[in-house]
């Protein structure tokens, strides 16, 4: 598939915008502001960096995804129904009990998910599984791992960190959604976290901070990671929570709540008017 230019990946991040608030609306379920704040992040990944197939899901060297933050199953949904994964209007039966879509990804549901995720913390054990078996079989995928702020405040995360340092993957690259809200309020008050990129740093990682929502960034800062070798990468992104989504922009209360009728047509409608 072609990249994409720098606009039409900006059209992309609004159009997966567009798809999570159709996901969250008609299930009046979810998690919106954690979804909207990566639609940048995934629109780089999946319509100019990584190397996937959408007719092929399955296909060996294909890089790898895991969304270990999985709440915001809305996001990657709405990416994978853009790229080709599976049609669009699947979308409308998110958290529907019969639907493949539920309110975390499932790996044997979805085509295009690498990982069912859900239980914060865990993802990046199975990214690093992913990273060390293509060292081992000497394949030359990429696998990309993106965490949630609040998510740090689990400790298997620094356990797996401590395991992604020591083998050397240089073929991992993680990015940590900075948004600094969690369903409690701010991260640094809830559990700080911080400093991020230098808690990274200590255990073995090449650390890059970028403002997460900013289309050119994203582009430098893996660009920058396939550079990095003998060491992972971490990719300490910036973003705003809600982004996109003017009344939902930092603001913890849509951490995990679904926007009325009123609400969902201002958000569409200020999307669709920034388009271009």
């Amino acid at each position: 598939m072609k990249k994409k230019n720098k606009e039409g990946l900006e059209n992309i991040a609004s159009k997966i915008r567009l798809g999570i608030l159709e996901e969250v609306y008609q299930a009046q379920s979810g998690h919106p502001g954690g979804s909207l704040s990566i639609a940048d992040l995934l629109a780089v990944l999946y319509f100019y960096e990584m190397n996937i197939d959408e007719t092929n899901p399955e296909m060996e060297d294909r890089d790898r995804f895991v969304l270990s933050k999985g709440h915001a199953s809305p996001a990657l949904y709405a990416t994978l129904a853009i790229r080709g994964f599976f049609d669009p209007k699947e979308l409308k039966t998110f958290r529907n009990i019969h639907s493949n879509l539920q309110g975390h990804p499932d790996k044997n549901k979805v085509k295009g998910v690498d990982m069912s995720t859900g239980s914060l913390g865990q993802g990046l054990s199975a990214a690093n599984g992913m990273a060390l078996s293509a060292k081992l079989h000497h394949q030359d995928y990429r696998v990309y791992c993106v965490l949630g702020d609040g998510e740090l405040e689990e400790g298997q995360v620094w356990e797996a960190a401590m395991t992604a340092g020591h083998y050397h993957l240089d073929n991992l690259c993680v990015i940590v959604d900075n948004n600094n809200l969690q369903i409690d309020g701010q991260v640094d008050q809830v559990m700080n976290v911080h400093p991020i990129d230098r808690k990274f740093q200590s255990f073995g990682f090449k650390t890059i901070t970028i403002d997460g929502n900013q289309i050119e960034s994203i582009i430098g800062a893996l660009e920058q990671a396939k550079k990095v070798k003998d060491k992972p990468t971490m990719i300490l992104a910036k973003t705003i929570k809600g982004k996109g989504v003017s009344y939902m922009e930092n603001k913890a209360e849509w951490h995990g709540k679904a926007p009325n009728k009123e609400e969902y047509e201002r958000a569409v409608n200020e999307i669709k008017n920034r388009m271009k």
